[in-house]
């Protein structure tokens, strides 16, 4: 029995057989061969398969995600389609007598080069298509698993870490757990691991070749991996499993209850999702709305700009499933650590306060306005709210509010129907917290996201491993900020909700609710904990 120490990113016991994700990226030795007719058909065989895998990937990315999410993996299958492409693997293999491996990764990187190198900002971005299509065969030809999840069991997932679009090639009720190498507790595998409700661990030095296809146990209140473990510790993680799941059962009769304390002061629990595939989470788990809703995982997800009918599509699709609900759209919240090539954003020293969010909105209209647009037609079916994240002045607000009426107009000018529509802002940054009051004026309500708030009050890198016991989100300053920010809001005119992860902390349940905040958005994994915290509490003792 083997134990590896990492840290918890969401609490909870997961037993199963370990799956260690690769991404084919090992060292290709270049050999020779001597039957060359063979070795084509070799090639030809790991690249039709190539292409079924890509088929499947993309017809179940339609179901899950939609067109535009799935659109990557058309692509990456035209690649093997490409004539030149399949030109060049054939001819390193027929006049140089080398192995198929070899002459597809040579292919690759060859082609990879040229893109990259041209002046077509899209030409540019396919190079790293290329590379993945070239990886994928090589996986096929050295028969290793190297996109996708493949597995007849539910499994503990292990990989160094995951990018959002490699999440979506998962089937998602074969993952008992996820265990990374790297990452953070504010990664993307952390928050889908929270927004799945399963145990997840980070920064677990764990090693690949011992630990590949053995029983593990992960235990995300300790944050331990254990491999092999022996009888008396399975039976003592069952136990706790066991119990951990009548708990849930526990908080499953709260459903259709009130979010409401003892002494009947009540507030709106919502859920926090990243697309439409979030959705029945979020009826699951009864939650009273939508409060936020990452639009970026649209963006992170594809291999180019979004078109305004592709995400009208998501967003309606989610409003209408909401059923008349509040649903609280974040505009795209792109830079720092969610990066998309097409972008072609420059190279930062300190990305987190550089060219971000809605800087780069009010910095590139065309982009704002068509998510503008997307959201406002989606508004017509249902009740929809805007929030703009990385706000740090009036000013900003302002230019905000301007661009929406250009919208508004446009639509008005064209005959297209909108809702009534919110209008918020993210307070995230210790500027907004300080003009909290001015800014409130401008607004409808404020969303506190506490993940960039504690790191930007704090100044530590939230992406970084090293500071997480430096990032404390109970520090003092981080709840005075909070508070600061519900009285300003509050006076000013704005109802106060909170988005970050620090919403879900049940410790800290009656602390905002004796701050007057009138909203937490959740996790949908969370929310009748947080609704079962709220319950608990009795506001009367403090008047």
């Amino acid at each position: 029995m083997t134990e590896y120490q990492g840290k918890s990113a969401f609490s909870g016991v997961a037993i199963g057989k370990i799956y260690v994700f690769s991404k084919g990226e090992s060292i290709i030795r270049r050999t020779r061969i001597e039957d060359k007719e063979a070795e084509k058909k070799r090639f030809d065989d790991a690249k039709d398969l190539a292409k079924e895998q890509l088929n499947g990937l993309y017809e179940k990315a339609m179901k899950e995600v939609g067109e535009t999410s799935a659109a990557i993996f058309e692509a990456h299958r035209m690649f093997l389609e490409d004539p030149g492409y399949l030109d060049s693997v054939y001819s390193m293999i027929a006049n140089e007598g080398i192995n198929a491996e070899f002459a597809v990764a040579t292919t690759g990187d060859n082609y990879a080069e040229m893109l990259a190198a041209m002046d077509d900002d899209y030409m540019r971005a396919r190079a790293a298509d290329v590379k993945d299509v070239s990886n994928r065969v090589i996986s096929i030809l050295q028969g290793v698993s190297a996109n996708g999840l493949d597995s007849d069991e539910p499994v503990i997932l292990l990989a160094d870490d995951l990018a959002p679009s490699e999440t979506v090639q998962f089937d998602k009720s074969k993952i008992l757990s996820f265990v990374t190498r790297h990452g953070s507790m504010n990664s993307h595998t952390s928050i889908l691991a929270r927004m799945m409700g399963i145990p997840s661990l980070i920064t677990v030095d764990y090693d690949a070749s011992t630990v590949n296809g053995k029983m593990g146990i992960v235990d995300g209140y300790k944050g331990i991996l254990i491999v092999e473990p022996d009888d008396d510790t399975i039976a003592k993680y069952q136990a706790q499993k066991e119990e951990d799941d009548q708990k849930k059962q526990l908080l499953q009769s709260l459903k259709g209850q009130k979010n409401v304390t003892l002494d009947g002061h009540e507030i709106n629990v919502y859920a926090n999702i990243a697309g439409p595939k979030d959705i029945g989470s979020v009826l699951d788990n009864d939650a009273g709305g939508i409060g936020l809703f990452r639009s970026e995982f649209l963006y992170l997800e594809s291999d180019t700009y979004p078109t305004e009918d592709e995400q009208y599509e998501a967003y309606k699709k989610v409003v209408q499933m909401m059923a008349g609900k509040d649903v609280i759209i974040r505009t795209l919240d792109i830079g720092a650590d969610k990066q998309c090539d097409y972008f072609n954003l420059d190279k930062e020293e300190n990305p987190a306060l550089g060219f971000r969010a809605i800087r780069i909105c009010l910095k590139r209209p065309e982009i704002f306005k068509t998510q503008l647009r997307a959201i406002y037609r989606a508004s017509y079916f249902g009740s929809v709210g805007i929030m703009f994240p990385m706000i740090t002045s009036v000013d900003e607000v302002r230019q905000i509010k301007k661009i929406v009426e250009e919208v508004k107009a446009e639509l008005d000018s064209e005959g297209i129907e909108y809702g009534d529509v919110d209008l918020g802002i993210m307070v995230e940054t210790p500027a907004a917290v300080f003009e909290s009051f001015e800014l409130a004026k401008e607004v409808d309500f404020f969303s506190i996201g506490t993940n960039d708030l504690t790191q930007y009050t704090l100044a530590c890198d939230r992406q970084n491993p090293n500071l997480t016991d430096f990032a404390d989100p109970h520090s003092p300053a981080v709840l005075k900020a909070i508070q600061m920010t519900i009285e300003n809001g509050h006076k000013g005119g704005a109802w106060v909700g909170i988005c970050g992860e620090l919403g879900a902390d049940t410790e800290l349940t009656e602390t905002f609710l004796r701050m007057g905040v009138d909203e937490l958005s959740v996790s949908p994994s969370r929310v009748l904990a947080v609704r079962d915290a709220v319950r608990k509490v009795d506001l009367s003792k403090y008047y």
